[in-house]
């Protein structure tokens, strides 16, 4: 067998499997058995579409197109089953997608139809949309069947661009808004499309907005034709798809330039030392008439005369049509403060604009606390939200960050070349002690200080004992009047009343005054308690910051300070203490609270001393009273009662026992009358304290020892207080 014969037979071999394969590949790929579906229709608000009559073939598969007007659109569906009988009726049940959502059950109409709503996601973008359609299993128990639909929705989208004034300039960009039916169906790429004439470029901005940027190229009348696509075809003659649209097409007059803008690579240049003696790169556009190797002037204005602003030295040509220069900056500018001329020889041959902002340099930080003025000192506590404000020069392009330290945004916020405001909350576990303020991620030289919050409380942390048990001195509003012996008055102090966790206070430094009087108000002993401290206790959250072998823990006794003590004090004594916060601690007055202890009593026991005169007395067996007598001496042990509300006030009554000698200072040759009796007597006083003569009156009686008989006695009595 010859070789060639060989050849031939694998060659034939070769190019049968060649015609098999795609046929053996189709037979795979094809469903199995009979179509599932014998009609679908899909209905909108305008008309109904049939898969047997309104399909179009999409890359040689049918689907079944449908117009569409909202992304959202609600359509019905009606699926009729192939093999469906009367009697022997096989449900469909629609498979779920994300494109769309089934609104209704798939229910089974009259006709023999099923029925359902759907209402799609997002047509417009949505791609490869399709129906997934399954018959249950038959009463063989073969495998359900199933069907696949296609959809290609169609969309009727026009653009329309409306210009006020027809007229360009060579070089400067100008930007139009189009109105569209459907702004989402406008395919933009946001590229620049080139032309001989213009350079165009369709950007979709995020607010809904169709823009389209046009940069002429050629002078005099020319006609801009943009050439648009969608996203979704329009199916038209020979039921082909299209997604081109009609060509937008406006005429321009588009005229000369004086001066032609060029566009620097860079917005923006910091001026320091290195920049004016070594200059910056900077790439711009070419000038045409750029001289390579030559130093142009920069000014503020295009007459001649203007204020040096920089020098541009061109350096070298780029394959880009653009040139790479040198600038050297030597005076400030803004954008917003106009352009800048490039000129050569006093002439301004183009113009450009760039920020010139001198280095990012802080001057002065200043603090603003809650309620309070801007201040150097940068001292913040933990817990607090500060206002920073930072003053110097460039500080627009500056990126400031507090170490450790979050910055809120706030609506009083000042962004400008020469200050900065930052909101900034110090966290209440913040561990340092100070935090540095960083520009860049370089350090300033500055930074906040974290100062523990001393701030006065409220003395209610501070509790007093006397006798009773402890109450807050915030609470004991007036003199104390206290019926007893006291023992000792002792004040005790509770840290865990001072911080909060959103409230913080800090250390407190109190002072003591304690001053007791006798009854008469005068001055026994004054003792004073200085720079006494008491610190927030283990709940506050800065406990540990707060440590301090000063803090006081343990209770004041007074007893412990006083000479004479206070159980040793006599009757209507008072003990009157100040406490108060230390105002060279916290720079104002801070609380003050006083309390004041009174020795109170209900009676008084004395030995009295007095004058009867004129006194009625009535003796056992008389029959009526007899003449008045003269002036008697009475020594009584008397008991005289205070008022229950008033401090060392008696009542104006008073009773006691002893001896009284009747017309003891009658000294005529007569004796009748005179008689020594025990009495029991009852007195009342007037309540003047300023009087220095009293007339009390005395009612009582007795037994007169020198007659041995009882006795009645009614009258007054002359009282001398000194």
């Amino acid at each position: 067998m010859s070789p060639s014969f060989f050849s031939r037979v694998v060659l034939a071999i070769f190019g049968i499997l060649l015609g098999v394969a795609p046929h053996l590949a189709a037979s795979q790929t094809a469903p199995v058995g009979p179509p599932v579906l014998r009609e679908a229709s899909l209905r909108t608000d305008t008309a109904t579409y049939l898969l047997s009559r309104n399909t179009v073939a999409v890359q040689g598969v049918p689907a079944l197109y449908f117009w569409f007007r909202h992304d959202d659109e609600t359509v019905e569906l009606r699926l009729y089953p192939a093999t469906a009988t009367a009697t022997n009726p096989k449900p469909l049940r629609l498979r779920r997608s994300p494109d769309y959502l089934q609104l209704d059950s798939l229910t089974k109409e009259d006709d023999g139809g099923f029925r359902t709503r759907l209402k799609f996601q997002n047509l417009t973008s949505s791609r490869f949309l399709r129906l997934v359609v399954e018959q249950t299993a038959d009463s063989a128990g073969r495998e359900p069947r199933r069907q696949v639909v296609p959809l290609l929705p169609l969309a009727r989208t026009t653009v329309a661009l409306r210009v006020a004034d027809n007229e360009l300039f060579v070089g400067e960009e100008k930007v139009f808004e189009l109105t569209s039916s459907s702004l989402r169906n406008v395919h933009t790429t946001g590229e620049w499309v080139r032309g001989a004439d213009f350079d165009y470029r369709l950007v979709a901005e995020t607010n809904g907005v169709l823009r389209l940027h046009v940069l002429p190229n050629q002078l005099g009348l020319r006609t801009l034709a943009v050439k648009l696509q969608t996203e979704r075809p329009v199916l038209v003659a020979g039921n082909r798809l299209s997604y081109q649209l009609p060509v937008l097409k406006q005429e321009f007059n588009v005229k000369a330039s004086r001066l032609r803008f060029l566009s620097p690579d860079q917005r923006s240049v910091t001026m320091d030392d290195a920049s004016r003696r070594r200059g910056v790169e900077l790439i711009l556009d070419n000038g045409r008439s750029f001289e390579l190797r030559r130093t142009y002037r920069v000014e503020d204005q295009e007459e001649p005369g203007g204020g040096l602003i920089a020098e541009i030295f061109t350096r070298q040509f780029l394959s880009n049509d653009r040139v790479l220069c040198y600038l050297r900056p030597y005076n400030t500018h803004r954008q917003t403060e106009g352009y800048l001329y490039i000129k050569d020889n006093d002439v301004a041959r183009y113009i450009t604009n760039l920020d010139i902002t001198p280095q990012t340099v802080i001057r002065n930080v200043q603090v603003l606390h809650r309620g309070g003025d801007w201040s150097p000192g940068l001292s913040v506590s933990p817990g607090e939200t500060v206002d920073v404000r930072l003053e110097g020069e460039g500080l627009q392009k500056a990126r400031i960050s507090f170490e450790d330290l979050p910055i809120i945004p706030s609506d009083s916020s000042v962004r400008t070349d020469t200050r900065l405001v930052y909101r900034v909350r110090v966290p209440v576990s913040f561990d340092k002690r100070k935090s540095n303020i960083y520009n860049a991620g370089q350090p300033t030289g500055y930074s906040l200080g974290i100062k523990e919050f001393q701030r006065p409380h409220p003395l209610d942390f501070v509790s007093v004992t006397y006798g009773d048990a402890a109450r807050p001195i915030t609470r004991l509003n007036g003199p104390v009047l206290y019926d007893g012996t006291i023992r000792d008055v002792v004040f005790q102090f509770n840290p865990n009343g001072i911080d909060k966790p959103d409230q913080l206070f800090g250390k407190q430094y109190l002072s003591f005054e304690i001053r007791t009087l006798n009854s008469k108000g005068d001055l026994i002993e004054l003792r004073n308690v200085e720079s006494l401290l008491v610190c927030p206790g283990d709940n506050s959250p800065r406990s540990a910051f707060y440590a301090d072998k000063q803090c006081r823990t343990d209770p004041l006794s007074l007893n412990s300070l006083l000479g004479r003590k206070t159980y040793d004090l006599d009757e209507w004594s008072r003990i009157v203490v100040t406490v108060k916060h230390q105002a060279s601690q916290y720079g104002e007055t801070g609380y003050t609270q006083t309390v004041e202890l009174v020795l109170k009593r209900r009676y008084k026991f004395d030995i009295d001393v007095s004058f009867p005169a004129g006194l009625l007395t009535r003796k056992q067996g008389d029959t009526g009273y007899g003449d008045l007598g003269g002036i008697s001496l009475a020594t009584l042990a008397q008991l005289s009662f205070y008022s229950p509300d008033k401090i060392n006030r008696l009542r104006p009554y008073k009773i006691g026992a002893g001896f009284v000698a009747l017309n003891a200072f009658n000294f005529g040759s007569s004796t009748t009358g005179r008689d020594l009796g025990v009495v029991i007597l009852g007195s009342v006083y007037p309540t003047r304290r300023e009087a220095k003569f009293t007339f009390p009156l005395y009612l009582g009686g007795g037994y007169l020892l020198g007659t041995n008989r009882w006795f009645y006695m009614l009258g007054p009595g002359i009282g001398v207080r000194l």
